[in-house]
């Protein structure tokens, strides 16, 4: 019989990370364990996340749920699909069930990533903060490798924010750095089009989100008219149905989706939106939510087998002074996975 349980951990952010919904200080994560009856010694980890004030299942009763579906999990094995209203719960099942299915290894997806022979491009992530601690960040990136800068922007002056974009571009070509930048829906959609063109100047690969969800017939046109070429991010947070998603995307027509499976319900809820995006020519990429070590692990796993050559944005397991060790490691703008390293899980996941 297949049984579960699961265990909470909260992860303490080395330095507030700042976004425009307000700053971050820690982050609480629930790891589930899957295991056969039969075999105890042998469990798939799973971990199930949501983010305050942006997941859909940021509920009060959230760990009532969990509790509920493990000692359920008998008839949730075979239906994982059956968690909508709780994305990041069904992401952590899919998850962990993928592991024990490979022999509770912590490698849901083998690959020549897992077998150390290929690694993935990422991008290096700058978060908001004060104009000196954002040109810091920005510097630190680039000199150790990373040609490809995301900078989290909309919570200090916007003229602060072209003035250090300027910065870069004055030092570093578009040929050398590719700037993204993320305002997580900070402009109004009055001012949105006046800022997309000022930014415009200094080759922007793309804007994540430049106004907040739910405003399709705005998003829509912005995405005709924009200079920079849009990524819907949270547009896509919450929209579970398949015929929905395809009149999202249809009605939208962004140049980019960004997919969280935290967020989205995981893995296969994930793959609906890219094949979407790839019968219509819309690009796409892979990023992670905050997750451990444990939820990055087996994003980046998936997100590799996958064959997006672009930069994912898979940089975020240095971000915690409480981190599961990991084989995962970052080096010139590149993660690897080094599979002679071996995990370090605490004593209370275990």
């Amino acid at each position: 019989m297949i049984k579960a349980r699961y265990k909470k951990y909260n992860l303490i952010l080395k330095r507030p990370a700042g976004t425009s919904r307000g700053i971050l200080h820690e982050k609480t994560s629930w790891f589930i364990l899957i295991y056969d009856d039969d075999y105890p010694e042998i469990s798939g980890i799973g971990e199930c996340g949501p983010l305050k004030g942006l997941s859909i299942d940021d509920r009060l009763d959230y760990e009532f749920k969990l509790e509920k579906v493990c000692s359920m999990i008998d008839n949730y094995v075979n239906q994982i699909e059956g968690l909508e209203e709780c994305p990041s719960i069904n992401f952590g099942l899919e998850m962990a069930m993928a592991d024990l299915n490979h022999g509770g290894r912590k490698i849901p997806f083998p690959s020549d990533f897992t077998s150390g022979l290929d690694s993935i491009a990422i991008n290096g992530l700058v978060w908001m903060g004060t104009f000196d601690s954002m040109q810091r960040q920005i510097r630190e990136k680039i000199e150790s490798g990373f040609t490809c800068i995301k900078l989290k922007i909309g919570s200090i002056d916007f003229n602060e924010e072209l003035k250090l974009i300027r910065s870069v571009r004055k030092n570093f070509p578009s040929s050398d750095i590719e700037l993204r930048v993320d305002a997580n829906g900070a402009f109004s959609p009055e001012k949105a089009m006046e800022k997309l063109n000022r930014l415009s100047e200094f080759n922007i690969h793309s804007i994540e989100q430049p106004i907040k969800q739910g405003q399709w017939d705005k998003m829509a046109e912005l995405c005709k008219t924009t200079p920079i070429p849009i990524a819907l991010d949270e547009e896509l947070i919450g929209v579970t149905d398949y015929n929905e998603k395809k009149r999202l995307i249809d009605f939208i027509q962004p140049r980019f989706i960004i997919l969280k499976p935290s967020l989205l319900g995981g893995f296969k809820a994930s793959e609906e939106w890219i094949n979407l995006a790839s019968e219509r020519k819309i690009g796409w990429w892979i990023t992670s939510a905050l997750e451990s070590n444990i939820g990055l692990n087996a994003i980046a796993q998936w997100a590799y087998t996958l064959g997006n050559k672009i930069p994912q944005g898979l940089g975020t397991g240095l971000l915690y002074v409480n981190n599961i060790h990991s084989p995962l490691k970052i080096n010139s703008g590149r993660l690897f996975f080094d599979p002679e390293q071996k995990w370090e899980i605490p004593k209370v996941l275990e």
